[in-house]
């Protein structure tokens, strides 16, 4: 394989469809539209079902109908078209049946801006739609990784028969970077025995949200948490940088944490001891691994393009065992590196003041440490 240039957008469109997705459904709104776009003429290009909808919300239900059908599906959409998809996304999740919606976040609340942002974070993870479910929810920090996850999206979503959402914020969706493809998947010709494919040799197959006895919704509500529990149990994923000997831990995903991640290496450059913990997966979060790191960490900062969503996460996995605190920039602004450096170093020097040397001068720079890359679960 070589590395092309792709746009995001486009690169998660031809993921998607090199993974064996068989149909999309979807609307435009800016900055997911290159997704769609790219779809409408590579899926009949390949045989394969493109649809715009009359709006969001007949485009989530086309896919709850091509998901009860067991045909590998997805939508796409940015953040005031997601929350018309609540309704639909609820009633795919209580039927179990697999879909993978890709929301590429832009500036709100309201119709707001086009530009990145990251407050749908509890839309996401806690959830919009109605009922006591989680999606899976994957986030990625740059073009690779939103290719390589968007593959994982449609195997984590038949493996669990579950709704999985890769939340992208619109500078990823719209920047262009060098990534690799994988080959291309053929698309999966047999069915699985659940799926609702006329029933002319077989008992037949009934798929439906709705249980009138509430004995029956809560049997199926327990089996709903059973199955979030296994989730949580087995699909943690996140990058670590720096942490071995860090008194200040960055928390950020996504494009925050890629930004995040420059901040520290001009931290480190200074000889401040900070590292970075970057989810990837929102949904399960990387509770257990905060926890522990909250008993070696002075402090945390969160860093998101949000007035403060993860942080809370953050904040209940550290159980006040360390202070956390929140830098954040909202309505589609972007923090720069040097403004989070700003915050990390004044933290560092009240963690650990820097001793003074024999003239009265602070130490000089420590040289820049070998980069280790991303560690941890992935």
């Amino acid at each position: 394989m070589t590395k092309q240039l792709w746009k995001g957008n486009e690169a998660v469109a031809e993921a998607a469809i090199r993974a064996g997705c068989e149909a999309y459904f979807g609307y435009p709104i800016t900055p997911q539209t290159e997704l769609l776009e790219y779809m409408s003429w590579r899926m009949p290009q390949v045989g394969r079902v493109f649809l715009q909808a009359e709006s969001e919300v007949g485009a989530i239900n086309m896919v709850y109908g091509a998901a009860c059908a067991g045909r590998r599906v997805m939508s796409s959409s940015s953040s005031p078209g997601v929350s018309l998809m609540m309704e639909g996304l609820s009633y795919i999740a209580a039927s179990d049946v697999p879909a993978v919606l890709v929301n590429v976040m832009r500036g709100g609340p309201g119709l707001g801006n086009i530009h990145p942002a990251q407050s749908d974070y509890f839309q996401a993870v806690k959830f919009g739609g109605h009922g006591d479910y989680h999606p899976i929810v994957l986030a990625p920090a740059s073009v690779q990784e939103a290719i390589e996850l968007t593959a994982l999206s449609f195997d984590l979503a038949e493996k669990y028969r579950h709704v999985v959402i890769e939340v992208l914020d619109g500078s990823i969706g719209q920047m262009m970077e060098p990534a690799e493809m994988p080959e291309m998947q053929p698309v999966r010709l047999e069915r699985p025995a659940w799926a609702l494919t006329g029933a002319t040799e077989r008992p037949k197959n009934v798929i439906s949200s709705i249980r009138i006895d509430s004995e029956g919704l809560e049997a199926h509500n327990l089996h709903l948490q059973d199955k979030l529990a296994h989730i949580r149990g087995c699909e943690v994923r996140y990058k670590e940088y720096w942490l071995d000997d860090a008194d200040l831990v960055l928390v950020a995903y996504g494009t925050a944490g890629r930004i995040a991640l420059s901040a520290i290496r001009q931290a480190r450059a200074e000889g401040l001891r900070v590292g970075l913990l970057r989810p990837v997966t929102l949904y399960p979060f990387p509770t257990e691994r905060l926890a522990r790191l909250a008993k070696q960490a002075q402090a945390f900062l969160v860093v998101e393009m949000s007035a403060g969503q993860m942080l809370e996460d953050v904040r209940l996995a550290v159980e006040g065992r360390a202070p956390v605190r929140f830098y954040g920039r909202m309505g589609g602004a972007v923090p720069m590196p040097d403004e989070i450096f700003e915050v990390v170093r004044g933290l560092c020097y009240a963690l650990r003041p820097p001793k003074p040397s024999g003239n009265g001068h602070h130490p000089a720079r420590r040289p820049q440490p070998e980069d280790p890359g991303p560690q941890g679960a992935d």
